[in-house]
């Protein structure tokens, strides 16, 4: 395959690994963990795995080769930039343990363990992938590892090529899923280790001992990117409203993130909404009102910025999405029907006060609430245009407040959804030390013994060489939460806090940029020169460490 000029250079660089870790270590056990909620009831479901120890790993002034060892890898849904390098550095970790050990990538996602597909990684694979984005080296998928008959299956196959540890890459609802597993392999006395790694761009997968997922530095500086050459295009022409929904289901960050890198005239944190119990008009409002007050000044131009998942969190919309998933979770056949039968069929199994809302709806936005869920039994929120639904409605909106006398401009909307291009971009400086890192991380890991742990970096905002390494235990991580109609164990999705620094230095900038036009232009990531321009880490990281 013909290279870029870029690859060929990028292919060089050679990840910062932190001191802790940049020879032999020994491990320091911390004080034993409990779930972050239902301790009970979580302890009861993992009793092999809960209550384990913090893990530290300190540099190791004593040299010892340790046993050769058989290891797989699994990527794990959708694509985040750097997983390459988690399996470069897993591959470099294990080398490091014993020349001998050999490591197995399982193909397409967790369905490769359970179909026994697979393919071995040398050094000769592994040189071709270093530093690059995207997951092709033995692709991902979505299949859930939740029955025992997937979970016997796939150890038949680590039995064969004798597999003694498993690393899954995910997010949350992939790690839970890695968690299951290590408890089941560990109940059994199977003999497979499983060690998770942190993974999403949507920056939802973190909390006070995971400090970041790996690709949400690398994604929202190339949303940023898109944004900021937008907004130039916008200052330009000045005669268009650029609404942008970006990718992030279950949480505002990327917004945030994006808005703190760019500084556009309108940022939707879908917290807040919930949290002031604002309706969809309210938001319409909102925005509306921002739109007049520009065009008051002769300034008909702006850009929103919409996440993607914000629809769930508008409480009345929250409340009929949660009665949709259980109606299509027990009633699987709903699909099958035709739209009219479909929308008569729902409308005639909701509450009185959920029927009135789908009601309401646009025909186009309540069909898309009742397509196929996701493996994971959640609405694809990436079907539903709320972009174009909300510059309909602002539309609509500013012309009652022309009848009113309260608005008089021209108002044009132009629509964008930035998702997937920001998921295999080559990943950053910071990415691609940090996600090297955490491979190499979870190769120590398996050199412990230990099961049932995520691979963990701290002190993030520092240089790459002084982050701290060890491992911390998945079941620290979850509550219970509702899931195909039943309560399941899972990790609880870090949302945007809104008494956090990263929210307040927006909601203290926000009303400044919505008028006075104050946008930033980051360009496209940096990968050669000073500290300052290629080794920033996102503003997000930035101010939650501010003070620490």
């Amino acid at each position: 395959m013909k290279k870029s000029a870029l690859q060929i250079a990028r292919a060089a660089y050679q990840p910062k690994l932190p001191v802790d870790l940049s020879g032999f270590v020994k491990v320091v056990e911390g004080e034993p963990t409990q779930s972050v909620a239902d301790q009970e009831e979580i302890k009861a479901l993992f009793p092999n795995t809960y209550g384990l120890p913090e893990l530290r790993f300190e540099k190791n002034p004593v040299q010892t080769v340790g046993k050769p060892v058989n290891v797989g890898v699994i990527l794990s849904g959708g694509q985040a930039p750097g997983g390459h390098n988690v399996i470069c550095g897993l591959f470099d970790g294990i080398k490091k343990i014993n020349k001998s050990s050999r490591l197995y990538g399982f193909l397409m996602g967790p369905g490769g363990l359970v179909d026994h597909k697979y393919v071995e990684l040398t050094a000769e694979v592994i040189d071709e992938y270093r530093n690059t984005g995207g997951f092709d080296i033995i692709g991902s998928g979505r299949t859930k590892l939740e029955k025992q008959e997937q979970f016997d299956k796939g150890l038949e196959i680590l039995k064969k090529l004798d597999i003694t540890a498993l690393v899954i890459i995910g997010g949350d609802d992939s790690n839970t899923n890695a968690a299951v597993l290590a408890e089941y392999y560990k109940q059994i006395g199977a003999g497979v280790q499983v060690i998770g790694c942190p993974k999403t761009i949507d920056g939802d997968l973190k909390n006070e001992v995971i400090e970041a997922s790996f690709g949400f530095d690398t994604a929202t500086k190339v949303y940023s990117e898109l944004i900021g050459n937008i907004q130039r295009d916008c200052f330009s022409a000045k005669k268009y409203w650029h609404f942008i929904k970006l990718m992030g289901r279950s949480a505002s960050h990327i917004a945030l993130e994006c808005a703190l890198q760019t500084q556009p005239n309108i940022c939707i944190i879908s917290e807040e909404v919930e949290a002031e119990n604002q309706t969809l008009q309210d938001v319409v409002n909102y925005i509306a009102d921002i739109v007049a007050r520009r065009a008051a000044n002769g300034e008909n131009f702006g850009t929103v910025l919409i996440p993607e998942g914000l629809i769930e969190f508008i409480p009345a919309m929250k409340n009929l999405i949660g009665q949709l998933n259980d109606l299509l979770a027990k009633n699987p056949e709903v699909a099958t029907l035709s739209p009219a039968e479909q929308r008569e069929w729902v409308l005639s199994h909701l509450t009185e006060k959920n029927a009135s809302v789908y009601a309401s709806l646009p025909e186009g936005v309540a069909r898309q609430l009742t397509l196929d869920r996701d493996p994971h039994g959640n609405v694809q929120v990436s079907l539903i245009e709320t972009e174009k639904l909300l510059s309909e409605m602002v539309a609509r909106r500013l012309e009652e407040m022309r009848k009113e006398g309260k608005y008089n401009g021209k108002f044009s909307a132009l629509h964008h959804f930035f998702g997937y291009e920001g998921r295999c971009a080559a990943p950053s400086n910071f990415d691609a030390d940090y996600c090297y890192a955490l491979g190499y991380n979870a190769a120590m890991l398996i050199n412990a013994g230990v099961t049932g742990y995520m691979s963990s970096l701290r002190n993030l905002t520092a240089p790459s060489v002084q982050w701290l390494a060890g491992g911390i235990p998945i079941t620290m991580m979850f509550n219970m939460e509702r899931r195909h109609g039943e309560m399941k164990p899972v990790i609880q999705k870090a949302l945007v806090k809104l008494d956090g620094k990263p929210f307040q230095r927006f909601a203290a900038k926000r009303a400044d940029w919505a008028m006075s036009t104050s946008y930033v232009f980051p360009g496209p990531i940096q990968y050669f020169g000073p500290a300052e321009v290629c080794d920033q880490p996102t503003r997000t990281l930035y101010y939650e460490q501010l003070d620490k």
